[in-house]
């Protein structure tokens, strides 16, 4: 990996000039609002695996996951320091700004990285140990090194990062994979595209200045929007087939079937807009979308922790 050059003026200047870092700079390193998607994830995978698990090695784990997911927010912020800098909605990070020391951060992630694999290693097993250890190669190595600068096609490939959570979670309990755990997988993996596009729509000109290839740069808006669209086609049958496993059952697929409806509608509603409708409202479908996005992936993960206490309490209708 490259020892990160700073190059752009804006960040060289705040970096030149830095001011005293505080525990919460440190804190915003870790991402902790992605932090709290991947802890949210990883904890329904681990409680909706059919092998129940000591509470607390059970929590011992998430917090490991937590950390990982940290470890990673942590380097990718180390990597995309100079990109930072050139975007308005992430120019006031604590390396762009300043506030912590580019060498800190990526001391930290590493030092993160080895202590949340080693220690869920132990604690759960080697599975999750070595799932997490991938998970944050893939988002650091993978996505922000190879893919995020290179491709339109970071966003696809590169979440299969964010997807990993509930599998590592399920394996913490059961010491492995199932078709479960892949289609949680999958639901996040196919979530992911139309819930980033849709933010790119309304924040093109932040990733068009830091020169970040995302989809609506390199073939436009209308391409983005039919993409959205084809994407919401693949993630409704994807989102219920996990209804028809072992954890879904009929609460799961009402949810289920609720959201993918409203989501359909909203990536309609995406696709059929002109430009010149969507600059008038300032973007007002897209916002939509990308806030229904949001809520469409915490219900489904809420509705299999219903689904396994009906399970438990031998009340589900599978």
């Amino acid at each position: 990996m490259r020892t990160q050059t700073i190059t752009d003026p804006t960040l060289t200047q705040a970096m030149s000039d830095p001011r005293p870092a505080r525990p919460g700079d440190y804190i915003v390193l870790l991402k902790p609002r992605v932090m709290s998607l991947v802890v949210f994830t990883a904890l329904v995978g681990l409680l909706v695996a059919p092998v129940p698990m000591d509470p607390i090695r059970g929590a011992l784990s998430i917090l490991c996951i937590a950390l990982g997911g940290g470890a990673s927010g942590a380097l990718n912020m180390w990597w995309d320091a100079d990109i930072d800098a050139k975007m308005h909605r992430t120019s006031n990070r604590p390396i762009p700004a300043g506030r912590v020391n580019a060498h800190e951060a990526l001391i930290l992630g590493l030092v993160l990285s080895v202590l949340s694999v080693g220690v869920l290693s132990l604690v759960a097993n080697p599975v999750a140990g070595g799932l997490l250890a991938f998970t944050i190669f893939f988002y650091v190595v993978i996505y922000s090194v190879l893919l995020k600068r290179a491709t339109p096609q970071n966003i696809v490939i590169g979440g299969a990062s964010g997807a990993l959570p509930p599998m590592i979670g399920w394996a913490c309990a059961t010491g492995g994979i199932s078709i479960d755990s892949l289609l949680m997988f999958a639901l996040i993996f196919m979530w992911t595209p139309p819930h980033f596009w849709a933010l790119a729509l309304f924040v093109k000109s932040d990733y068009g200045r830091a020169g970040v290839p995302m989809l609506t740069e390199t073939h436009g808006r209308p391409s983005t929007r039919r993409h959205i669209l084809g994407y919401t086609l693949v993630l409704i049958p994807t989102s219920l087939a996990l209804g028809l496993t072992s954890i879904g059952g009929p609460v799961y697929l009402a949810v289920a079937g609720v959201l993918n409806l409203r989501f359909l509608i909203g990536a309609w509603a995406v696709f059929r807009r002109t430009e010149d409708e969507a600059e008038a409202d300032n973007q007002r479908a897209e916002r939509r979308l990308f806030r229904l996005s949001l809520s469409y992936l915490f219900l489904h993960f809420c509705a299999l922790l219903v689904e396994a206490l009906l399970h438990a309490q031998g009340l589900s209708g599978w």
